[in-house]
């Protein structure tokens, strides 16, 4: 995907100006942010980014977007509600629209916890509403 087109989360800006900066390697600033640019990281699949930002005491082996099947078809992403507990936690609520293969669309809730380490934010886990 260009980095000129919208970028997938939804926040109006260029790909290039907002979540790909990310994936390019730069810390999200905030872990709304970070969950944005995971969002659109499933869209984009990718796993290696995914994977780099769930943080170790949770994080999968492996995620196989690339050997899905059927693959979704993300169609939006919605944030419900971002707040810091403390300055190096967070929750973040959001629902993701998607479609599984040729099926109808599907609106996946969840609420997700962050952690910050060492200047970065990490996803940690989500419980699906």
């Amino acid at each position: 995907m260009p980095l000129s087109t919208p970028c997938p989360c939804g926040s109006g800006a260029s790909l290039a100006d907002c979540c790909g900066r990310w994936h390019a390697g730069e810390a999200a600033p905030t872990a709304e942010a970070l969950m944005r640019s995971r969002y659109s990281a499933y869209v984009l699949g990718l796993e290696d980014y995914l994977l780099a930002t769930w943080h170790e005491s949770t994080r999968p082996v492996e995620l196989g977007l690339a050997t899905q099947s059927p693959k979704p078809t993300w169609l939006g992403l919605s944030v419900k509600r971002h707040e810091n507990p403390t300055p190096d936690t967070a929750i973040v609520a959001f629902v993701a629209r998607l479609r599984m293969g040729g099926g109808s669309a599907e609106r996946m809730r969840e609420t997700s916890r962050f952690v910050r380490e060492g200047g970065r934010w990490f996803y940690v886990d989500g419980a699906l509403d």
